[in-house]
C-alpha cells in the first residue's frame, strides 16, 4: 500500500455511514496507482483488505447492532462505485463480504448473526460465497454438492469453482443439496477435506484471488445450517445473490465512469495531426455516446437503491435491471475508452484496458445478460397480465 493510503486516516468502525462513504473514495483514490500491479501479480494484497476492514466498509449496510454502520443502499452504492472505479477486486470484495452478510441477516439463526456478522462487519472473518458448480453456473438449481446429516454434524461433499477470494476466505457459504432439497451451509475455511485451487490468469478480476474448492467430506456442525433444507436456493442464495447484483451494478457506474474520464482526459490533451484529438467528430461521438450509457446507469443504479429503501424483497427486478443496464454500459464505455486511448489503452496498466477485460466478466456473474433478460421479460408480461 502506497503512502498515500495510510495518509487517508479511514474512519473507525463507530464513524456513520457518511463519513465511510467518504472513506471509501479517498482510499480509492490512494490506490490507483497501485490497482494496475495488483492486477498484473494476480492478488489484492493483505494491506489492501486491512485498509478496506479499518475503513469500516466491510459492514457498511451491515444494522449498527451487527457492527455495521447501516448505511443506506444508496450510500452502499456509492462507496461501491468509488473502489469499482478504481480497481474490481475492491469491489469484489465487499460484494462477497456482503452477499455472505445479508443471507446471514435475512436467513441465520440468532447465534449465528451474532457469530458471524461482528466478524464479517470488522474484517476479522472473510467470507467466500461458493455456489457455482461444472454443471451448474447459472442454473444453480442443478447444484450437486450434497450435504449429508450425520448426527451433529453435517457432512459437505463437491466441488465449487469460481470462487471470489476463494484462496483466503476464512468461512464459505456453500450452496448444496440434502434429500429435502437445496439448502446453504456455513463451512470454515480451516476445516479438514477442503482443498483451493488458485485460479490465476482468467480473463478479469485477476487480482480477486479466485479459486476452485474441493470439499472431500468435510464435517461441520449441524448450527452451521442456514435456514431449513429446502430453502437454500430459493431464500439464502437468492438474497446472496440479489445483494451481489446490486453491487455489481454500482461496481460497473464507478469503472463506466471512470473510463469515460480517462477517455475525456486523453482526448482533450491529446494532439495528432496538428489538432487536438477531441476535435475529430467520431472521436466526440464515441464521447458522446459514452457519457449516455454512463449517466444511464448510474440512473438506473440509483432507482434500484431508491427501490431498495423502500422495501428490499420487493426490489429484485429493479437491482436486475441495473446490474444488467450497468454492466453492458461498463462493457461499452471500457471498449470505446480503450478505442480512444489507442496505444495507451493497451499499455500494461491501463486502467481502460484492465476494466475492459473485467467488465466482460461483471457482464456474467450474478446472473447472465440472458437470463436477465428473461427475468425482465417475465415481470413486465405479469404487470401486463394485471393491468
Amino acid at each position: 500500500m502506497p503512502p498515500a493510503a495510510s495518509a487517508t486516516r479511514p474512519p473507525t468502525q463507530d464513524a456513520p455511514a457518511a463519513a465511510r462513504v467518504d472513506a471509501a473514495a479517498e482510499l480509492a483514490a490512494a490506490v490507483r496507482g497501485e490497482a494496475g500491479r495488483w492486477d498484473e501479480h494476480g492478488a489484492l494484497p493483505d494491506e489492501a483488505v486491512r485498509a478496506v476492514a479499518a475503513a469500516g466498509l466491510l459492514g457498511l449496510d451491515l444494522p449498527a447492532r451487527h457492527g455495521g454502520a447501516g448505511a443506506t443502499p444508496a450510500q452502499l452504492g456509492e462507496a461501491v462505485a468509488h473502489l469499482g472505479g478504481v480497481c474490481g477486486a475492491l469491489r469484489a470484495l465487499l460484494t462477497v463480504q456482503g452477499m455472505t452478510a445479508a443471507a446471514l441477516l435475512r436467513w441465520g439463526g440468532e447465534a449465528q448473526r451474532a457469530h458471524w456478522l461482528p466478524a464479517l462487519a470488522s474484517g476479522d472473518r472473510l467470507a467466500g460465497f461458493a455456489a457455482t458448480e461444472r454443471e451448474a453456473g447459472s442454473a444453480l438449481a442443478e447444484v450437486g454438492t450434497r450435504i449429508e446429516d450425520d448426527g451433529e454434524q453435517v457432512v459437505v461433499t463437491g466441488a465449487k469453482r469460481w470462487v471470489t477470494f476463494g484462496q483466503s476466505a476464512d468461512v464459505f457459504l456453500v450452496l448444496g443439496r440434502t434429500d429435502a432439497g437445496p439448502t446453504a451451509v456455513l463451512v470454515e475455511g480451516d476445516r479438514p477435506g477442503i482443498v483451493r485451487e488458485p485460479v490465476t490468469g482468467q480473463l478479469g478480476l485477476r487480482a480477486a484471488r479466485i479459486a476452485h474448492l474441493t470439499f472431500d467430506r468435510v464435517r461441520v456442525p449441524r448450527e452451521n445450517l442456514v435456514a431449513p433444507p429446502g430453502l437454500g436456493l430459493t431464500h439464502t442464495a437468492a438474497v446472496a445473490l440479489d445483494h451481489g447484483r446490486f453491487t455489481v451494478a454500482w461496481g460497473c457506474v464507478g469503472m463506466a465512469e471512470a473510463c469515460l474520464a480517462d477517455a475525456a482526459e486523453h482526448a482533450a490533451r491529446r494532439v495528432q495531426g496538428g489538432a487536438p484529438l477531441a476535435d475529430h467528430q467520431l472521436v466526440r461521438s464515441l464521447l458522446a455516446r459514452s457519457a449516455v450509457d454512463a449517466a444511464g446507469a448510474r440512473a438506473l443504479a440509483e432507482r434500484a437503491a431508491e427501490a431498495r429503501a423502500g422495501s428490499p424483497l420487493g426490489a429484485a427486478t429493479e437491482t436486475v435491471v441495473a446490474k444488467y443496464a450497468a454492466a453492458g454500459a461498463a462493457k461499452a464505455v471500457a471498449d470505446r475508452a480503450v478505442q480512444v486511448l489507442g496505444s495507451a489503452g493497451c499499455e500494461p496498466g491501463s486502467r481502460a484496458g484492465r476494466f475492459y477485460r473485467d467488465a466482460k466478466v461483471l457482464e456474467i456473474i450474478e446472473g447472465s445478460p440472458q437470463v436477465a433478460e428473461l427475468h425482465i421479460a417475465e415481470r413486465l408480461l405479469r404487470q401486463g397480465v394485471r393491468g
